[in-house]
């Protein structure tokens, strides 16, 4: 995938582990904080460094990705750590931590299987979606803040209902700049965006943000569109979920899930 370095980047390297993002990264909720969803994309990014210094690294592919977020994402520089914690030859699970002032403010589980030749009994049942070329954008910053929101290019399939949303995402701008980064990468990028879709109250009132995020794959995205097939449901003590079906431009590639911390907001 291309760096698109000549449009801008969410984030500029400082060295082999640290990161400084840019104002495209600027959070919805607060516009002193990271969005995640660019973060999460810089987790894969950083991920996929840590493989390419090992000689085996191309064997095994993502099939799932678990973010926890355990802090605020201040608009600071960022400094990511990669380590195997189960090895394996088939089967093996790496942990990425992101630290903001020292302190550890996402952690990261990846599993990555085996790459075999599954083809012949390949299915799902999820329907193409209708290709974003023939669809027209919504402007997103008409209800969201923020410097990430604004750099999107969104294009919803009907016009978004409170709590159901489909729509495909991208973006012109590289995830770390003058770096070609992966597909997988650049698609986990827009993930996360899945929780501002299909909100089912307005953000100005009440407050959904997601305290996880977890992508689970079967099939490597490919293009420069990601598809989000969204639910939102808010439950009656606090607590609220968003539930995606992933989608690239040819067909669906997995799920994710977001726990949400449901709060009206206080003036």
């Amino acid at each position: 995938m291309n760096s698109h370095s000549d449009t801008g980047s969410y984030y500029t390297r400082i060295d082999t582990s640290r990161y400084k993002p840019t104002a495209h990264a600027g959070g919805a909720w607060d516009p002193d904080e990271q969005h995640f969803s660019p973060l999460g994309g810089l987790v894969a990014h950083a991920i996929d460094r840590h493989l390419a210094a090992r000689p085996d690294g191309g064997r095994l592919l993502l099939a799932r990705i678990s973010y926890d977020i355990l802090g605020r994402l201040a608009l600071d520089e960022c400094e990511i750590q990669v380590e195997t914690v189960r090895p394996g030859r088939t089967i093996e699970l790496l942990e990425a931590t992101v630290r903001i002032a020292d302190r550890p403010v996402v952690r990261a589980r990846a599993w990555r299987l085996a790459a075999l030749d599954t083809s012949a009994v390949a299915g799902d049942p999820a329907e193409r979606l209708t290709p974003p070329e023939r669809l027209a954008p919504w402007p997103m910053s008409d209800l969201w803040p923020g410097g990430y929101i604004a750099s999107l290019d969104v294009r919803p399939l009907t016009p978004p209902l409170p709590g159901r949303t489909t729509a495909w995402v991208s973006t012109p701008l590289a995830l770390v700049a003058g770096e070609p980064s992966s597909p997988v990468a650049s698609y986990l990028a827009l993930v996360d965006t899945a929780n501002g879709i299909a909100v089912r109250q307005p953000p100005t009132a009440w407050m959904f943000p997601n305290v996880d995020l977890t992508v689970h794959l079967h099939r490597q995205p490919v293009g420069d569109w990601t598809g989000l097939d969204t639910t939102v449901t808010f439950g009656p003590s606090g607590q609220g979920l968003t539930s995606t079906v992933l989608h690239d431009i040819t067909g669906p590639v997995g799920h994710a899930q977001q726990i949400l911390t449901v709060r009206p907001l206080t003036h």
